[in-house]
């Protein structure tokens, strides 16, 4: 190998190569030419959301972010590095799965019939870069939940199939991370079509590359890069390796599964549950919920009407309920549900955890609640129950 500049079909098919700063850019001016949308993260309002990118350089270069529960701040880098920070207030599902999608409009015709018109979802080819470890898997998970079982989302199949996946491995994982007690990062095995780890050292800034798909190695071997070398590949590995010891969040080492089935009545839930406003922001920041209502709309005539599909949370006091009221009418009933689904219940719809460690909940939630707190704190309440005489 070598480390010239070089483009071409054989650098493509190497297992790993490096880009610069201009690469980076000529990644995302290859995805638009070959017709893809590319999102990616960028500062816009004191926080790094993703937005459609136009190029490489409004990519989030220089900031980081400062996490706690119920605290989110940008800060500074002098590294300058462009993926240095952790999970903001969006995720990928408000791209895949969006919160409003427009099913149906009907309008009355001067005669007085109806005319019912289905709205069709339009396919959008997404290139999505800068997709984290816990993200991948949480687009996984949707995948299994939207289109893996009998009943498949027509609109998120449109937004997801050949979405192209850009991963980028966690070296700065923030305060409410615990990506490895999920087993979702801080590397990626799997899912991709590129991945990139950002190193930024004494030998200087750059991106080892590797492609996971035929596609990915496509528009690897058109980028300019050069050969991937042993010391960027020992810093990639070692960032990485670094970031998993330092989460700034763990799960108890049990099985959540059981650990929420057995402890349904435990009075922690009345402790976490006297904090929470069931305002449902943890709901609506993470990457796996996928609850929806539908609403119907007219316009003021009355002459014409459209059918609303919107996001819906299980914190929401109508969203269980039936005739003679609500089945979950305590905050400390919608609280449960939520936890025990997300951690437990879930395994037994999806065959995996609804929880990819991201830590979003624990952020954006106005009163700090923090998930791992209250899941170390069933376990150590059902550890005394079992050892008291």
């Amino acid at each position: 190998m070598t480390d010239t500049p070089d483009t071409g079909e054989a650098l493509g098919r190497q297992a790993g190569a490096v880009l610069d700063h201009d690469g980076l850019d000529a990644l995302v001016q290859v995805l638009k030419r070959r017709g893809r949308t590319v999102v990616g993260p960028t500062v816009r309002d004191g926080a790094i959301v993703l937005d459609e990118l136009d190029s490489a350089h409004a990519l989030p270069y220089g900031w980081g972010v400062e996490l706690e529960a119920g605290r989110y701040r940008l800060r500074p880098r002098e590294d300058g590095a462009a993926f240095a920070h952790s999970a903001g207030p969006q995720s990928w599902k408000s791209f895949l799965h969006p919160e409003r999608v427009r099913q149906w409009t009907a309008d009355r015709r001067p005669d007085g019939a109806i005319a019912v018109r289905e709205e069709r979802p339009q396919s959008v080819s997404f290139a999505f870069l800068g997709v984290r470890p816990c993200d991948l898997r949480a687009i996984q998970i949707l995948d299994r939940v939207m289109s893996g079982g009998r009943y498949r989302d027509p609109a998120y199949l449109s937004r997801r199939t050949g979405a192209f996946l850009i991963a980028v491995e966690c070296t700065e994982p923030g305060a409410t991370c615990f990506c490895v007690s999920m087993g979702t990062g801080p590397a990626v095995d799997a899912g991709y079509d590129l991945a990139l780890t950002e190193v930024v050292d004494a030998a200087g800034h750059r991106f080892l590359c590797r492609s996971g798909s035929e596609e990915g190695a496509a528009v690897l071997a058109e980028l300019p890069c050069r050969s991937a070398d042993g010391p960027t590949r020992t810093a990639a590995a070692r960032a990485v390796r670094e970031a998993a010891d330092r989460m700034g969040r763990s799960m108890p080492p049990v099985d959540l599964r059981t650990l929420m089935r057995d402890n349904l009545e435990a009075e922690r839930w009345d402790d976490v549950t006297a904090r929470c406003l069931s305002c449902g922001n943890c709901t609506m920041v993470c990457p796996t919920c996928f609850c929806t209502t539908t609403e119907d709309v007219t316009d003021l005539t009355g002459d014409h009407a459209e059918r609303w599909r919107r996001w819906d949370s299980c914190y929401d006091l109508d969203f269980s309920l039936l005739q003679g009221g609500p089945v979950r009418a305590t905050p400390r009933s919608r609280y449960r549900q939520w936890l025990s689904h997300k951690l437990g219940t879930w395994h037994d719809q999806f065959d995996s955890s609804g929880c990819v460690g991201c830590g979003r909940c624990i952020v954006w939630c106005p009163t700090g609640i923090d998930l791992t707190e209250e899941a170390h704190a069933l376990h150590q309440e059902a550890t005394q129950r079992e050892v008291a005489p």
